[in-house]
């Protein structure tokens, strides 16, 4: 059999020195059997660099920052208590290793500690717990109506493994396969990695996200600071924040993690007053549950991309 034609990534950058930076960004993924997209941007001079910035990308969990920004706004607004206490039964639950996904009793939290758990340890019962309350069309709505072209909010977190059981009953190595298979071919076993259904995003819309709530040119300015802060508290530094280790460096992320797929989101900050939004969404071509060369590789293009773009 034919191999099937080899992707070219579109790059795009403000300069020849940039674009031979996301040239090698892109070069080094493929080599890995990575394919995805990137981009990197300056929030203060605007100059970015990066690589099929426009693709619709299934987002995972990295639509937790949207879905938590609607839920910041509405408490920033007087709609929504933070402090309203929200039941959680395990039973009843989405899937997930963390957070009240993992508990085995049902437990009692506030609005605003869903909104920290979802965030910091990408708690999927919390973020559905949110979607009792916030429900998914008026998630997706806000986003349209803040002009957040590029970003949909479909379905409940939830729902990816329902449909990832659905194709492949219990076993996700086979769920893995089918979603490698898919991707290659484009017909979408897996509804939640159809981009048709998906919660959806390219690295393009999600960056300017970032620029917008670092910026406070998005909803109201106590949501905006709130996001932030929660942002930095995530826990997970194996991907943006692996080759950012520093104490002169704070990098505020969120990741999201499903099957092939492997994406961060977040907000490198210098005390030199450096500011890089980055969007890393990538889909691996291997049947392995663990990948840390490729998390690596979204550290080593988030530094060089950092480094590359301080003034």
């Amino acid at each position: 059999m034919s191999a099937g034609p080899v992707h070219r990534p579109a790059c795009t950058a403000g300069d020849a020195a940039l674009l031979e930076v996301a040239e090698a960004i892109a070069a080094d993924w493929a080599e890995l059997g990575v394919r995805g997209s990137f981009l990197a941007r300056n929030l203060d001079t605007g100059e970015q660099l990066g690589f099929d910035a426009d693709e619709p990308v299934p987002l995972a969990s990295v639509v937790k920052v949207p879905l938590a920004l609607v839920v910041l706004d509405r408490i920033a607004a007087g709609e929504l208590d933070a402090a309203r206490p929200v039941t959680v039964d395990p039973a009843t639950g989405s899937v997930g290793p963390t957070g009240l996904a993992a508990f085995r009793h049902p437990a009692t939290v506030a609005v605003g500690d869903l909104v920290l758990l979802m965030l910091a340890v990408s708690d999927n019962t919390a973020a559905d717990a949110l979607l009792d309350l916030v429900p998914v069309a008026d998630v997706d709505a806000r986003l349209t109506a803040w002009g957040c072209s590029g970003i949909r909010m479909r379905h409940r977190l939830h729902h990816m493994y329902q449909c990832a059981a659905g194709a492949a009953g219990n076993d996700f190595s086979l769920a893995l396969e089918l979603a490698i298979r898919d991707d290659r071919s484009g017909r979408h076993t897996i509804e939640t990695l159809d981009p048709a259904h998906a919660n959806l995003g390219t690295a393009a819309s999600l960056v300017t996200l970032l620029q917008r709530v670092w910026r406070d040119e998005i909803a109201h300015a106590g949501a905006t600071a709130e996001l932030r802060r929660l942002m930095g508290l995530q826990v997970f530094t194996h991907r943006l924040a692996a080759e950012l280790r520093a104490d002169t460096v704070r990098v505020s992320g969120k990741t999201g993690t499903f099957l092939h797929l492997r994406h961060e989101i977040g907000v490198v900050e210098a005390e030199s007053g450096d500011r890089v939004a980055v969007a890393a969404l990538t889909r691996s071509d291997r049947r392995a549950n663990l990948a840390p060369d490729i998390d690596l590789a979204i550290g080593i293009a988030a530094r060089q991309a950092f480094e590359a773009l301080r003034r």
